[in-house]
């Protein structure tokens, strides 16, 4: 093959120094590995242990001097964060250098002018690692499935709020308990906000919705809520009911036609949702991520496995530079992408308005024990044409009951207006959860 592609490092954290790891160790791998070689890496403290395993005639403490290294081609962002990351990839985009992220927040908010960037200038940006760890859906979407129309991708896809919902539904653990666990245990972030109030999840589904239905989102338009509200209580009568409950990340297409629209409409969301039992994505627990894909004519396929972590996050870093380096044996000239690598955008897509999203609902409502209060209720639903599913009284005593009420397929908006004449009957004190339904 001749010279080496040279590997330029920004950051030296969990994730960088596995794929440092691999790189350094290919026997055993995949031949392309052995073509490929770590020239620069820039970390915060070079006297930290961990740059200790990593020559010290290679490490820097500035990120530029890894960017505009001229024997660094292809350019590993795996410091985290908007700042300064999405400037360097930019950087390294205008010095003709491909690049490689795991960043899901900058792809999420800035892929869009990152990849015109990209093309342009006739290099590669490629994500693997932003979306589900060490399971390859990135690819697979660009690729795999790319004869296919995609109706929906729905999933797990945060290890953190996966592992807490599992051990409650359990162990019916605490929330705040587990999620201490989860922090110790190296899962959680000293500020977990970003995975407990689903931000990480929107932003990987925002990433999925583009590549999945071939046009960018706004990623601010995803109405987006976490489990750090969730009462165990619901997560008992959910069990009760049959379900078990996620919190999960969806994408759907909203028109059925194969109609010829300026736009595609697509229904965006996160939030914890009820699964019944013998769904796909019930049995998956602890850490692990599942990602649900279901098209024409393929169906429905899912990808499984570890969400995060040194090992999993750093084999799809290196997948994505073995990518890079395959294509550069064979190609010849600049400005010459793999379209299919490249994953250009060919049509426009939005996120509808959260009122216009159909689903199912779960409602917990707050009631006096009291004759007539569920048909009263059940008088509102239908007036606002939301057709009940099943609707269960639960804990009748002298303080009062819970009624939990599960719909079918409805419009928010329907069911927004319906708890607004609800909240107002006599008898019912207030709504004490709301969620949805798969």
């Amino acid at each position: 093959m001749g010279k080496k592609i040279g590997i330029g490092l920004l950051g030296l954290g969990t994730v960088g120094a596995g794929v440092a790891n691999i790189i350094q160790n290919p026997n055993g791998r995949n031949p392309l590995v052995a073509e490929i070689e770590l020239v620069r890496v820039a970390v915060r403290d070079i006297n930290r242990p961990r740059a200790a395993s990593i020559s010290s005639s290679l490490l820097t403490q500035n990120p530029l001097e890894v960017v505009d290294d001229p024997s660094v081609d292809v350019v590993v962002e795996v410091m985290g964060g908007i700042e300064p990351a999405r400037t360097l990839i930019k950087r390294a985009i205008a010095a003709g250098k491909s690049v490689v992220t795991a960043n899901k927040a900058v792809i999420a908010r800035h892929g869009e002018e990152i990849s015109a960037a990209a093309n342009a200038a006739g290099v590669y940006v490629l994500i693997e690692a932003a979306v589900g760890g060490g399971i390859p859906i990135i690819e697979p979407l660009k690729q795999s499935l790319g004869g296919n129309k995609i109706n929906k991708v729905s999933g797990i896809i945060n290890g953190t709020t996966n592992f807490i919902l599992s051990r409650i539904t359990k162990e019916g653990a605490s929330y705040s308990d587990v999620l201490k666990e989860a922090q110790k245990l190296g899962y959680a972030e000293s500020d977990p906000a970003a995975d407990v109030e689903g931000f990480d999840a929107a932003d990987k589904i925002a990433i999925l919705s583009g590549l999945a239905f071939g046009g960018p989102i706004n990623r601010e338009s995803i109405p987006v809520q976490g489990i750090s509200g969730l009462n165990n209580l619901d997560v008992d009568y959910a069990k009760k009911l049959g379900y078990g409950v996620k919190l999960l990340a969806v994408a759907e297409r909203l028109e059925k036609q194969n109609i010829d629209l300026k736009s595609i409409p697509l229904a965006v969301w996160v939030q914890p949702t009820l699964v019944p039992e013998d769904h796909p994505l019930a049995g998956v627990n602890g850490v692990n991520n599942a990602i649900l894909v279901e098209g024409d004519p393929i169906g429905k396929v899912m990808f499984y496995g570890p969400g995060a972590g040194a090992g999993p996050t750093a084999s799809a870093v290196v997948a994505d530079i073995l990518n890079i380096a395959g294509i550069r044996t064979i190609e010849t000239t600049t400005n010459h992408l793999d379209p299919l690598l490249a994953a250009n955008r060919w049509r426009n897509c939005h996120v509808v308005e959260p009122s216009d999203i159909i689903q199912k609902h779960y409602l917990r409502l707050r009631t006096e024990d009291s004759p007539g209060v569920i048909g009263r209720i059940g008088s509102v639903f239908g007036s606002n044409g939301v057709s009940i599913q099943s609707i269960v009284q639960f804990d009748s005593n002298e303080a009062g009951a819970e009624i939990v009420v599960i719909t079918h397929e409805v419009k928010k908006g329907q069911i927004t207006s319906s708890l607004n004449s609800i909240k107002t009957l006599a008898g019912v004190k207030g709504l004490s959860a709301e969620m949805v339904c798969i």
